[in-house]
């Protein structure tokens, strides 16, 4: 009998939840109705997204106006992006090399700047201060990196453009500067509270968090001036007009819900099943490199390169041989490109296409970890050999 794979690819994709999909059941059949109209069923629908906003509200530590329901973190992402810089055309936004595709497509729409990151792929706190100039109105940083899971300081961050703001105003400039954080791969694992954060704009995705894809969250802080991109029947503060996906609403909130309570349990559970995990494969390969900022990464990831190693065939191999894994971000699998991030972090070339990350989840046992080290360790040693 097949033994069923063993899913260490988190950071693309979660299952969903038995409790989220027990939540969104009722809204595809009995409660199925508009929540725009008048009458009282659709009103008791309407009820039902508000208390979803309360709840999603509850751990960013916001008021419920704050936080706009989206298809996702990529729309979010746009509508943060975009919203700010057509608010306030001919300005600048500021991003950094490691950023996930959907922050930098729209950041190269306008003037633009991209920060450097160190080798552990903290951003460079030092060079964003030099970037920032009198007509920048946004920096955009992802609060934990996607590929190489590496925590950036968002609140010395915030610290810093709290101290250019107060200079900006005793030299008479009323330009804003916001702060938007993709915090999708965060959720579960990390404190959300935007204020502690010190962010204006947080994203979110249900698909990261055992929630539905195809639904998100855009923060926005109070104050926060914004452009609307999509025109329409002016739902969710015209942000983001158009029938609320309600199932979805209902499914995200219960899931980030769900998340956010259990946090630190998750985090010791998948915290020591990839301490287990590393340790085997680097006592197997300690020629192996680690990346990323080893000190404050996501607990439930583990980025591993082995010199000339070609980590697409392993990761074909891997998945013959029942192990889920990935080289990188799923968005930029197809290109076959090295990952823009591992380059901004100055991974030496031989170690640019023999990369591998493993992300661990709620659902990974540590009989997974143990069969999953096996298997690698074999099929890494069988890509070696053939290379």
């Amino acid at each position: 009998m097949m033994q069923k794979p063993i899913y260490l690819d988190y950071a693309a994709a979660t299952p969903l939840d038995e409790r989220v999909l027990a939540a969104m059941q009722p809204f595809w059949h009995e409660q199925f109705y508009n929540p725009s109209s008048s009458y009282l069923a659709a009103r008791t629908v309407r009820v039902a997204i508000e208390d979803a906003r309360s709840y999603v509200a509850h751990w960013l530590g916001a008021r419920p106006s704050e936080v706009i329901f989206t298809a996702g973190a990529t729309e979010s992402i746009t509508i943060a992006v975009q919203g700010v810089m057509r608010r306030f055309p001919g300005t600048t936004v500021l991003t950094a090399s490691t950023e996930h595709d959907s922050v930098l497509a729209s950041v190269m729409l306008y003037r633009h700047k991209v920060v450097t990151v160190l080798l552990n792929g903290t951003v460079n706190l030092e060079a964003l201060k030099t970037l920032v100039d009198d007509q920048t109105t946004l920096i955009s940083l992802a609060y934990a990196n996607n590929e190489i899971g590496t925590i950036q300081p968002l609140r010395d961050v915030a610290k810093l453009v709290e101290a250019i703001k107060l200079e900006r105003q005793q030299n008479g400039n009323t330009l804003p500067l916001y702060v938007h954080t993709d915090a999708s791969q965060a959720a579960g694992y990390l404190d959300l509270h935007a204020a502690r954060l010190g962010v204006d704009l947080l994203t979110l995705n249900g698909g990261k968090l055992y929630g539905p894809k195809q639904t998100g969250i855009l923060y926005v802080k109070g104050g926060t001036q914004l452009e609307s991109i999509l025109q329409g029947g002016g739902q969710e503060n015209n942000l983001r007009s158009g029938t609320e996906n309600v199932p979805g609403i209902i499914g995200f909130a219960t899931a980030l819900d769900l998340a956010q309570s259990t946090r630190k349990e998750s985090v010791a559970k998948v915290a020591v099943l990839r301490d287990e995990l590393q340790r085997r494969l680097l006592q197997a390969f300690p020629q192996a490199s680690l990346n990323g900022n080893l000190k404050k990464r996501l607990p439930n990831n583990l980025h591993i390169s082995w010199p000339g190693l070609d980590g697409e065939r392993l990761v074909m191999l891997l998945d013959e041989r029942g192990v889920q894994a990935a080289t990188g971000s799923a968005c930029a699998a197809n290109k076959q490109t090295a990952s823009h991030v591992l380059q901004a972090i100055g991974l030496k070339p031989e170690l640019l296409h023999g990369s591998l990350r493993l992300s661990l989840g709620a659902f990974t046992t540590s009989e997974d970890v143990q069969r999953a080290a096996k298997i690698i360790i074999k099929s890494v040693q069988d890509c070696q050999k053939a290379a």
